[in-house]
């Protein structure tokens, strides 16, 4: 396997420049996910990767190789597609085995490597049948042995799970993480789905607009957002953002009540400084049905428009210093629109960015 380094990457169309310089390092063997909404350059930097889309300027490497001028079939790399591309009028074993018959490698090796990623992807009961007679989970680890037969340095999934429904989503997301257990790969996978991204990867990059914002694990990205567009994006609810101003060591929230200063951001903020203050709902919560709380903690009224029940926990929805936030009921209890109700805030847990850069000043 192989260490992938994109450095000063630049992808343009025309005039028109859709990925911006960018730097990333991949190592060896690390599963990492490239995140984004659409059109923010994660699936063009992926095939620039492969060599699918030409370079417009910096240097991509794979292993000890500067791969911008090879074509994709010299990168030994494997790439799995959201529309599998399977050949219909293939078996699952001549599907597995096709690109290696292209390669003119002996049948025995074939066969092998053939049977080696059929047993990895308990496909080995469905050998002698084509693609269209399986479902859309079958196909799709079909796909991935396709890749792994090769043994490329670089496995390369580009939204791979789209399209399939939500149950299957989560059984694939298994499959693949357990794909990675067993052989081992370095592996670059590119979503717009941030549940995808938090359960699989290594690390993740969060990309906007052809720039990387953060680079970071899964709990880093979640618990230290660097800008207020990681905090919203990663995490479900997304995190919650007011504007406020620091006065007297305190914050007062626009149009709305006053809290205490989160410690821990005590020394990095000025008086009458303009900041955005970031919580989750998890850590925002109905008095008498919240967690325990450590540390500091302020408490605010308000009125719940909306109660959405999940089980063992409920979702609220309320208005807060003139924006609408999202809270927590831990043990339920049936909640009336319209309900004015107490929550508490912990405080050790909230986030300040500042609200002119955006940036997180922790």
């Amino acid at each position: 396997m192989a260490q992938v380094r994109l450095r000063d990457v630049v992808k343009s169309y025309g005039s028109v420049q859709v990925v911006h310089g960018i730097n990333l390092e991949i190592e060896d063997n690390e599963f990492v996910v490239l995140v984004g909404p659409s059109g923010c350059g994660k699936s063009t930097t992926l095939r620039m990767i492969a060599g699918l889309e030409a370079i417009s300027d910096g240097k991509v490497s794979i292993g000890e190789r500067v791969v911008n001028d090879l074509p994709p079939r010299k990168r030994n790399i494997s790439m799995v597609f959201q529309n599998y591309a399977l050949y219909p009028h293939m078996t699952v074993r001549e599907n597995l085995g096709f690109s290696l018959q292209i390669a003119k490698r002996p049948q025995a090796e074939i066969d092998e490597a053939v049977k080696e990623a059929a047993n990895i992807l308990n496909l080995s009961e469905f050998m002698d049948r084509k693609p269209g007679t399986l479902s859309g989970g079958q196909r799709q680890r079909v796909a991935m042995g396709r890749a792994i037969v090769r043994h490329p340095d670089v496995f390369l999934f580009d939204e791979p799970l789209s399209n399939l429904d939500a149950k299957l989503r989560t059984q694939m997301r298994t499959e693949i993480k357990k794909l990675h257990q067993k052989v081992k790969s370095t592996i670059v996978y590119v979503t717009h789905d941030q549940v995808e991204a938090m359960t699989l990867a290594d690390r993740i990059v969060i990309m906007r607009d052809g720039h990387i914002e953060q680079v970071g694990t899964p709990l880093d990205v979640f618990e230290n957002p660097a800008n207020t567009f990681v905090a919203t994006f990663i995490g479900s609810p997304p995190m919650n953002l007011l504007s406020a101003q620091v006065k007297e060591g305190q914050l007062a929230l626009d149009g709305g009540p006053v809290s205490k200063l989160p410690q821990q951001f005590a020394g990095n903020v000025q008086e009458g400084q303009q900041v955005i203050l970031g919580f989750r709902a998890d850590n925002f919560m109905l008095a008498g049905h919240a967690m325990q709380m450590e540390g500091e903690y302020a408490e605010f009224d308000m009125t719940v428009n909306l109660s959405e029940p999940l089980g063992t926990e409920t979702l609220l929805f309320g208005s807060l210093a003139g924006k609408e936030v999202q809270a927590k009921m831990l043990n339920p209890r049936p909640v009336e629109d319209g309900e004015r109700l107490t929550f508490q805030l912990d405080l050790t847990r909230c986030h300040l960015f500042d609200a002119e850069t955006q940036k997180s000043l922790r």
